[in-house]
């Protein structure tokens, strides 16, 4: 009879390329996790892996059982963690994608001790600037700065996000200090390339107000754009959880063009129609506690 427990042990064996690294994530002895390998092989009546003293490598029949194998440990984490949740318990695979500048400032950080109250929760993040799609892509959720215009997903809010528009005293010094919305059209602009030239939103008297600058510079990563204003490339909009510092370090100059920036928030986003789980929940009203309201990145 194929034993579930066979399954999961050849899946770890072959993430880990090791069965002492795959007993050590599944919390068993080596013996144990090579006993079910046996098992699994004897059971399917092929060799899965080819064993030597140095490496483990996939055989033919290993490499084409993985994929569904993948499949099958997969909803069985899945199918444990729905149960345990029913009596209490956060556990089993959850998998999240962030940007890259806030999960490394902020998300990441407000993660951790989280992670540590509940060892039992599986969670891979990935960070990436890209729009993925949360519900082909295979995400629980994705984090996103800014609107989330796709309707196959609900959007909860963690915290809102105030926009800076900067430069280096450099820049203006060269190229003046813009007064109002009309000079910005005639100075030169960093932008999020995921975003575009029109990302330039101020509040107006009549709703929105759209200035597009001149495109000095385009990166899809706020990290790259905040150090690009540093070097006096030209104007950016940045949010406080970015450029905060440095402003308040002088380093960059706020600049005052009579209008404020449309305000953003930061959004955790799950695919419609399917029921969240209880340990993202938990992690949503988590982040929203550790970001706080205002958040702490526009308080320091």
């Amino acid at each position: 009879m194929l034993k579930i427990d066979g399954i999961v042990a050849f899946v770890a064996v072959a993430e880990a390329g090791s069965i002492s690294e795959a007993a050590r994530r599944l919390r068993l002895s080596k013996s144990v996790v090579s006993e079910r390998l046996s098992e699994l092989e004897k059971t399917l009546g092929a060799i899965l892996l080819h064993r030597t003293t140095r490496k483990l490598t996939l055989t033919e029949d290993g490499t084409a059982f993985l994929e569904r194998a993948i499949r099958i440990a997969q909803e069985v984490r899945e199918a444990a963690a729905d149960l345990a949740e029913r009596r209490g318990t956060l556990m089993g695979p959850l998998r999240i994608a962030a940007p890259v500048t806030f999960g490394r400032m902020h998300l990441g950080p407000a993660l951790y001790p989280f992670l540590a109250d509940h060892p039992d929760i599986e969670l891979t993040l990935d960070l990436d600037d890209r729009r993925v799609d949360a519900a082909s892509d295979g995400y629980d959720a994705i984090i996103r700065h800014g609107l989330i215009a796709d309707s196959r997903l609900v959007a909860w809010k963690l915290a809102r996000s105030r926009r800076f528009l900067v430069a280096s005293s450099d820049y203006l010094s060269r190229h003046g200090m813009p007064a109002s919305l009309s000079d910005l059209e005639n100075h030169r602009g960093i932008f999020y390339t995921n975003r575009g030239v029109a990302d330039w939103r101020f509040q107006g008297p009549d709703g929105a107000v759209v200035i597009r600058g001149k495109l000095a510079f385009g990166v899809n990563n706020g990290d790259v754009i905040h150090d690009a204003a540093l070097a006096g490339l030209g104007i950016a909009l940045l949010p406080a959880f970015i450029a905060g510092p440095s402003v308040r370090e002088g380093r960059l100059v706020e600049i005052d063009v009579g209008y404020r920036p449309e305000p953003e928030f930061i959004f955790m986003a799950h695919p419609e129609g399917r029921n969240p789980s209880a340990k993202l929940r938990a992690i949503a009203d988590h982040l929203k506690k550790a970001f706080g309201d205002p958040p702490y990145w526009e308080r320091a």
